[in-house]
Formats: C-alpha cells, structure tokens, sequence
C-alpha cells in the first residue's frame, strides 16, 4: 500500500529536522520540498582522485517512501554494524534506506547513523 503524500512529507520534514543539525560541518546543496542533500565542501583527495566535496546524505520524497540516501557506508562498510534491525530492514541497495514509517526507534536510530558518519568523515579529514 502506497503511503499518502501527507505521510511522506511528514516523514520527510521529521528527517529533515534531523540533518539539518549537521549544517555545519555540511552544507545543503539541494534544500526543497522534496530533497534535501548534505555535501563537505572541502579539497579532498579519495582513491587518489581529487575532489571537491563529498557527499554525506540525502533525502528524496519517492512515491511510495522517503529515501535516506547515506554515503559513509561506501567509505566503511564496517559501519553497517552499527544499524540496529529495525534500520537495516528498511535497507534496499547500498546506500538507500527506504522509509516508509517513522517511529522513535527509527529516528534514534537514524540519528545514530548520522553520528558515526560524522565520525568517520572527520576521521578521514573529509569535512
């Protein structure tokens, strides 16, 4: 069953809340009512390749769920460790949380997953 537009945006906007307090040491390249994206906008160099910034998280309204987009997990795998069951259920992908309802264990541990990213960039001198 598809989730209403209201539900989505209110998960959306709930998430949203969340990253936002990660500005800064990110920055929000993308901030409108259906995606939100953070970006370290720093020299960097990864693999060996030169970049300008690196990206960290996002969301994106779907049609049927929210997308947590979360980048440190390609950075270090290990960090799916991390992730309780209840956020690794909603994992499709790589990197693509599909949230399709929100609760406080999953907001925790969201926030949760945000921190230790954090952790893993400043560690890597990404931001």
């Amino acid at each position: 069953m598809k989730k209403s537009r209201d539900q989505r945006d209110r998960i959306f906007r709930k998430l949203r809340t969340i990253l936002r307090k990660y500005e800064p040491p990110f920055v929000a390249k993308s901030d409108y009512g259906s995606r939100y994206e953070l970006w370290s906008v720093k020299n960097v160099i990864i693999a060996g390749r030169k970049r300008k910034e690196v990206f960290f998280a996002s969301l994106i309204i779907q049609s049927s769920y929210v997308g947590f987009y979360y980048m440190p997990i390609y950075a270090a795998k290990n960090l799916k460790k991390f992730f309780k069951k209840e956020l690794l259920s909603t994992l499709n992908g790589k990197s693509c949380f599909h949230i399709k309802e929100l609760n406080s264990v999953l907001v925790t541990q969201i926030a949760a997953s945000l921190r230790q990213g954090l952790k893993l960039y400043r560690l890597r001198g990404w931001v």
